[in-house]
């Protein structure tokens, strides 16, 4: 019983020093950001890499997610007999939660395990270091850049992902259902507000964004200088996303969608 809370203690002890390693990094990172934003090109570059090159696998994912839902929520509204709210249902489900979780997950899976490879792969060729010797902030010119990329990609393809969902439900329920294509957009139009569904749908994007990035950013940062290393910072970068996307989808559908 006593090992039991030793390592309960020791494991607390662990995730609040990271923790607090993780801010310090963050204020660093908003701290050397004058410096990158004066090249935007570094920033353009990995916006490319992270968000251009994450779209066709967030827009195919999205647009099979709406399908799957579509045939879901179709056969539970026919049993009440509401299945003309099929569009805003779906649009709903997409905005509020599905679209913007389904988007951070492929982009930790993605773009967020790169960062932390080409970052981790930077310091084991000891570029980093050459960096430091010539008077170059490798936080300014490798990190900064990548963070702000993540953090801008996120919300444009939680976009991309909730108008190819609802696409993907729209196949379903009037190409493949015979629902009338009138009533499903307009239901939808009608349904859907901006305030609750789509600004709050953006700001969980967003939040998810500079989750996924800073700790992408920071297990690179802070591998081992090995291919063990780079490949368990790797591991850890998807795992600890995912974890934390979760975590904070609840805690911000509490704050939002709750009383």
């Amino acid at each position: 019983m006593t090992n039991f809370f030793r390592a309960i203690g020791r494991f607390t002890i662990e995730f609040i020093r990271g923790l607090g390693a993780t801010v310090l990094f963050l204020l660093n990172i908003l701290l050397r950001s004058a410096d990158s934003v004066k090249r935007p090109r570094l920033t353009i570059r990995q916006l490319y890499f992270s968000g251009v090159m994450s779209i066709l696998i967030v827009a195919v994912s999205g647009l099979f997610m709406g399908m799957v839902l579509g045939l879901q929520v179709y056969n539970i509204l026919v049993q009440f007999k509401a299945a003309d709210v099929l569009g805003f249902a779906v649009a709903a489900s997409l905005l509020r939660e599905i679209g913007p979780v389904l988007a951070a997950l492929l982009f930790a899976s993605s773009a967020g395990s790169a960062m932390t490879s080409e970052i981790g792969l930077m310091k084991t060729t000891e570029q980093l270091e050459a960096m430091n010797v010539m008077a170059v902030n490798p936080v300014a010119r490798v990190v900064a850049p990548r963070f702000w990329a993540g953090v801008i990609s996120m919300p444009l393809l939680a976009a991309i992902c909730d108008v190819s969902g609802i696409y993907g439900a729209y196949l379903i329920g009037v190409k493949h259902l015979g629902l009338d294509a009138g009533i499903f957009w307009s239901q939808m139009q009608a349904g859907v507000d901006w305030h609750y569904d789509v600004l709050n749908s953006i700001i969980k994007s967003f939040v998810f964004g500079i989750a996924i990035a800073l700790i992408a950013v920071y297990q690179g940062f802070h591998a081992k200088a090995t291919a063990e290393g780079i490949l368990r910072a790797t591991t850890r970068t998807v795992v600890i996303s995912s974890l934390a996307i979760l975590a904070l989808d609840f805690i911000l559908t509490a704050f939002m969608f709750i009383g």
